[in-house]
């Protein structure tokens, strides 16, 4: 079975940094694509840091420049470092697969996430 677990969350105020970790098992990490989501109360689901098979990253304008995304095949981990947190990035943060080793326009699966709260 594929699984994802994210982990690293935590309250953290604002302009700090955090860095989540994502551990995946049920296949073959470096063959897919993966991404982070995000999902805070009232607001739709955000797909954050997109990142190939092979390292090429893709992120969301509301990210860019501050969030990072790294992977280790070897570990069969996904990363996201966070820099300069705000408010607003408050969510749920999750990871998810993409179906092929490319980003593309869905996932097809997606893990247990990991809350982050950006508070003062």
């Amino acid at each position: 079975d594929v699984q994802l677990q994210a982990f690293g969350g935590g309250l953290v105020q604002p302009g700090g940094n955090l860095k989540l970790s994502c551990l995946a098992s049920g296949f073959s990490f470096e063959n897919y694509a993966m991404t982070w989501v995000r999902q805070a109360p009232g607001k739709l689901r955000e797909s954050l840091a997109g990142i190939t098979n092979d390292g090429k990253t893709s992120y969301a304008d509301s990210v860019k420049g501050r969030f990072t995304s790294a992977r280790d095949n070897a570990k069969s981990t996904l990363y996201l470092q966070m820099n300069s947190l705000k408010p607003e990035d408050t969510a749920v943060y999750y990871c998810a697969r993409y179906p092929v080793g490319f980003i593309t326009s869905g996932y097809d699966y997606r893990g247990q996430g990991t809350q982050v709260t950006v508070s003062s």
